[in-house]
């Protein structure tokens, strides 16, 4: 995964009504399965009176970390709605869940999959959202005779320096943009002539 996503940085609430249920939809960040089975529990507990807590989340930007639930709602009217509107905003990070009050009058499936769907693509339009650019953690390791072109490579990618450290070498960690790192490592061991190293756990 070398493009920037979206992801959720914050939360929003929403509430809709239709044919005299409520409907409140909530769009919240999470960074891992069981933030969002905390989160919801917690809307469960707060919202404990409800008829139904339908959820969806996504985690990771490839997808391979989701879930979704129709919490008693027919199958499919639910939380496959309410994941399709966060897949539609290509958006990681984020829990959405959508709580029912029944009003008394059925809506049907299609009415149900009309109204969470509704109601969670409501909040995520409400919810902050901001990009994450993809890094990988990589290690330059240098003599200080070779301090400035060390420095200058570095400077011409886009990279995040989480840390330093002297001895008889020069130890930087760097996050570099995913989609660079191949084309970092080659210019760095270019512009030393190869005296410096490039270490990484990947």
């Amino acid at each position: 995964m070398f493009e920037p996503y979206p992801i959720l940085d914050g939360a929003a609430r929403v509430e809709i009504k239709i044919k005299g249920s409520r409907f409140i939809g909530e769009a919240l960040p999470v960074d891992s399965t069981a933030a969002a089975e905390e989160a919801l529990a917690a809307i469960r507990k707060r919202e404990y009176d409800a008829t139904h807590h339908c959820s969806a989340w996504r985690i990771d930007p490839e997808g391979r970390e989701f879930r979704f639930s129709d919490d008693g709602e027919p199958s499919g009217s639910a939380g496959a709605p309410i994941l399709r509107q966060i897949e539609g905003k290509g958006l990681s990070g984020a829990l959405v869940v959508v709580t029912r009050y029944y009003g008394g009058t059925k809506l049907g499936t299609g009415g149900l999959i009309r109204a969470y769907g509704e109601a969670a693509a409501l909040a995520l339009d409400e919810a902050p959202t901001r990009e994450v650019i993809p890094r990988r953690r990589r290690t330059v390791r240098f003599a200080y005779e070779d301090t400035s072109p060390a420095m200058h490579t570095i400077g011409l990618f886009d990279v995040v320096m989480a840390g330093t450290r002297y001895s008889e070498v020069t130890e930087i960690d760097l996050d570099v943009r995913a989609a660079e790192v191949e084309a970092f490592e080659s210019a760095f061991t270019e512009a030393l002539s190869g005296r410096g190293s490039v270490l990484g756990p990947d």
